[in-house]
């Protein structure tokens, strides 16, 4: 089942995140989401990549800023692969893609409200991975 990261307070449903968001008037929402065992193909592509950028924003109903920015980098197997940055008008989405281990590190910040719990499934979904958790923060000053 989908597990939260140990890092992190109590895994909060979808209605118990929006409610805690809108009732204590915070400024944003962040949502980060591990993946392992991620189905390979996915993650070493540049194009499936940013097509989830545009798939996600679509799927939580915030409007992107630009196009996907997908750069292939990294000097060591470890960290090698690529990463994404997606501006949104609220934020933005974000992510590195690890190729070596097939594990996936994505965070969606945003200052209006989305679905946690249901971001991490269609992420977990999108890039075939095994293995998932997320976890859950709130911003504020």
């Amino acid at each position: 089942m989908y597990t939260m990261s140990p890092y992190s307070g109590k895994l909060l449903s979808d209605e118990e995140a929006i409610k805690k968001y809108n009732g204590e008037k915070l400024w944003g929402l962040l949502v980060s989401i591990d993946l392992g065992e991620c189905d390979h193909s996915k993650i070493a592509s540049k194009e499936h990549i940013a097509q989830f950028a545009i798939d996600l924003a679509k799927h939580i109903n915030m409007k992107r800023y630009g196009e996907p920015q997908v750069v292939f980098f990294g000097d060591e197997p470890k960290v090698q692969g690529y990463s994404l940055v997606q501006l949104i008008e609220t934020s933005m989405i974000s992510g590195h893609f690890a190729e070596d281990t097939d594990r996936a590190f994505i965070d969606i910040f945003s200052c209006r409200e989305f679905g946690p719990e249901d971001s991490a499934k269609f992420t977990q979904e999108y890039f075939g991975a095994k293995k998932m958790q997320y976890s859950v923060s709130f911003r504020d000053i």
